[in-house]
């Protein structure tokens, strides 16, 4: 009986296309195929099959089935329940899932090997390659090599039915983890983590726990050792660690090789296509059983994922604002879900939405609350600015010169926090006071010294630093406003010109080897100032690193979103927690002209329960998250008019429901990104509303123009 497949296509489609099943096909749910789609052929993926009998309309026939393994069941019921969560095409996680497949399939190798016959005239040199080509598998290259003879005489033998080509295909090889091998020695505390999660591990089935210890703790040996029993339960277990930084897989791959005597699989942006195809195929079969990789590694085909660990579960580069928006630890939560894995989520300073869950029971909750062997928590102090502020043109006080020249006179190291990039995050003109913008941009141009060019963070945007105002034709009036850690580094070689200072950022690390390669040095004592953004302020261990001085601890403050104080917190609890994690004491001193903010409070008390339950009460009076729901949607377009008109209409298309607010329409903070003005709409909903199915019956109400962009970002965690 004929059957129909629905196709589901990578692509911004509302759902999956019908196509006839050709007679003798006999697809399968997962089936990778190519189906036409117009007159292309695309890669699609079996996401159901139905009896065909009965049809009204004449479908397109299947082309083929493509020979990349399927997407087991799970995956597919995950890209479907992301969608819905996200309120998005199912079409967009698909192709995240075969992201991997991008590169071909690598070219088939061609081996000769012994066939029996025996040739009419054998002389030494045949003899030599005869008695060669039994011995392991050889090219016509490498076996003239190995035997010491020209490629002429092999290929006589080919030729003379005494060798046969063969062609293969080579499987790359990934490492099984050895898991006999000893982990490290664990304090009592961490034992009794260990035990509770490899109790967890051993049985199937999906659970939450939170790992929630001070920096320093040892939360990574305890999370390697419930690797260690997920592995050790089940021969074709699969493990997933995510990070949120490229910058930290170097540290945990080398953490886990350590371990099991094995490198895991690497999964993100900076592995090389063809590999990101080998490893994408060595998950499908069960091959690679650890991968460690960022947010998108969620998609990746598992055969038998059996736990995933969230370290860092708090850090917000776990939320994806592009293209399809998610949030990694929501989605790994869910992922573990579908595939009845055990979910573990590790963080110092835990979100509030995650805490919230521990509290209620959701997640099981295990604390570590002293840090490992003989270190002890850094001794934090503020520096108020306003008493003791730093010298004109300059970003360091004198206290914490002083708190350097003593730390520096020990042989100890220092640690500048400045998360903002580049240079300086202002340039303007002295002469009319033009501020540098992108074109077509709201977003200021931040200077960068190393490469002399003014650079958009938010649309990548660069160009040469001009060397007269493009406003108003002065001649060297541009002018650098505020400090980037490129800045601070500058002053920091100034004032210590016999120090070696480094720079730590996104801009500096061009790959996740070079962010290798400087950690080593760190590690190694080659460095004495270590100028830092947030790449270097979580996951890693600097032994003789004592003082970290943290030059703008507001800046995290301004601008209003509802997120500002908690992120604040959670970045400089983890900046400071990178001083002292060895034998000798740490010491964090923070530069504020607000000490008495609550935050700065907390900070300086290491109190981080008080500010929890300040910011929980904050939060529920306001019915925000985790008490309440929120969305955003961004419209955006070239013209205003027709801008306006849609957002008005959306606005006069709102849904009545109960326990929904809805803020809106105003144009956004950046209201200009890339040539398109954007307007945004504010979702406020309880706990227990369907919030998704809210806002997809809203968009249904008011058609689109063909210009205009409706982006929704189910919890939100930017407010640009």
């Amino acid at each position: 009986m004929p059957r129909i497949a629905s196709i589901l296509l990578p692509m911004p489609l509302p759902e999956a296309f019908d196509y006839a099943e050709p007679e003798g096909m006999e697809l399968a749910v997962g089936d990778q195929v190519a189906a036409p789609l117009g007159p292309r052929l695309l890669r699609g993926v079996v996401v159901a099959l139905r009896d065909g009998a009965g049809g009204n309309r004449p479908l397109k026939p299947v082309a083929h089935r493509l020979d990349d393994p399927p997407l087991p069941p799970g995956v597919i019921e995950f890209i479907n329940w992301a969608a819905r969560y996200a309120v998005d095409a199912p079409g967009w996680p698909l192709a995240m899932a075969l992201r991997g497949l991008r590169a071909p399939p690598p070219k088939p190798q061609v081996l000769v090997e012994p066939t029996g016959v025996v040739p009419d005239r054998m002389t030494p040199a045949r003899m030599k390659v005869m008695a060669v080509a039994g011995q392991g598998e050889h090219t016509s290259a490498s076996l003239a090599s190995a035997a010491g003879v020209s490629s002429g005489v092999v290929k006589g033998l080919v030729e003379a039915g005494a060798l046969a080509p063969r062609e293969v295909i080579k499987v790359q090889a990934f490492d099984q983890p050895d898991l006999e091998r000893a982990g490290a020695q664990l304090n009592l505390g961490q034992m009794a983590a260990a035990e509770t999660l490899a109790e967890m591990a051993r049985r199937p089935g999906f659970e939450v726990v939170l790992l929630d210890g001070v920096t320093g703790s040892g939360k990574t040996e305890v999370y390697l050792e419930t690797i260690a029993e997920a592995l050790r339960a089940d021969p074709t277990a699969q493990v997933l660690v995510l990070l949120p930084e490229i910058a930290l897989t170097e540290a945990v791959i080398g953490r886990l090789t350590e371990r099991f005597a094995a490198a895991p699989a690497e999964w993100h942006s900076q592995v090389p296509p063809p590999r990101r195809r080998a490893i994408w195929e060595a998950v499908a079969d069960g091959r690679a059983r650890v991968v460690v990789g960022a947010r998108s590694a969620l998609f990746l085909p598992f055969r038998n994922l059996r736990l995933i660990v969230v370290d860092e579960e708090h850090d917000s580069s776990y939320k994806q604002e592009e293209g399809f928006i998610y949030h990694a630890r929501d989605l790994a939560v869910a992922r573990g879900k579908i595939a009845g894995a055990a979910v573990v989520l590790a963080s110092a300073t835990p979100s509030l939405e995650t805490l919230g869950n521990a509290e209620a029971g959701r997640y099981r909750w295990l604390k570590l609350g002293a840090r490992h062997g003989a270190a002890r928590l850094p001794d934090v102090g503020l520096i108020d600015m306003r008493e003791t502020p730093p010298d004109a043109n300059h970003w360091l006080s004198p206290p914490l010169r002083q708190a350097m020249i003593e730390t520096l006179s020990r042989g100890e190291q220092v640690m500048l926090f400045l998360n903002r990039r580049g240079y300086a995050p202002l340039v303007l003109c002295r002469a009319c006071g033009e501020r540098m913008r992108a074109p077509d941009t709201d977003s200021w141009l931040v200077e960068h010294r190393y490469t002399g060019r003014l650079v958009c963070h938010l649309t990548g945007f660069s160009m040469p630093k001009p060397a007269a105002c493009p406003h108003c034709g002065a001649k060297d009036s541009l002018v650098s406003i505020g400090p980037g850690v490129e800045r601070v580094e500058e002053e920091a070689r100034s004032l210590f010109p016999e120090a070696r200072v480094a720079v730590f950022s996104s801009d500096v690390m061009e790959s996740a080897d070079s962010a290798r390669k400087l950690v080593a040095a760190m590690e190694a004592g080659e460095i004495d100032i270590l100028v830092a953004t947030q790449a270097a302020a979580k996951g890693h261990n600097f032994p003789n690193l004592t003082l970290v001085g943290v030059v703008d601890a507001d800046l995290g403050l301004r601008g209003g979103d509802l997120r500002a104080g908690e992120r604040t917190f959670q970045l400089l609890a983890q900046a400071a927690g990178r001083a002292g994690r060895k034998d000798k004491p740490g010491r964090a001193l923070l530069q504020t002209y607000a000490p008495e903010h609550a935050v700065m409070q907390a900070l300086a008390a290491q109190d981080r329960d008080a500010f929890v339950e300040a910011e929980m009460a904050a939060r529920e009076l306001s019915g925000l998250p985790p008490f309440g729901r929120l969305a955003a949607l961004i419209v955006s377009g070239t013209d205003p008019a027709v801008l306006e008109a849609y957002v008005q209409a959306l606005a006069a298309a709102t849904p009545n429901a109960e326990g929904v607010e809805v803020f809106g329409p105003a144009d956004a903070p950046l209201a200009l990104v890339r040539g398109r003005r954007r307007k945004r709409f504010l979702v406020r909903a309880a706990r227990g509303v369907d919030i998704q199915g809210f806002l997809a019956a809203w968009r249904a109400r008011a058609k689109i123009p063909g210009s205009v962009r409706l982006t929704i970002d189910v919890d939100p965690y930017s407010f640009l």
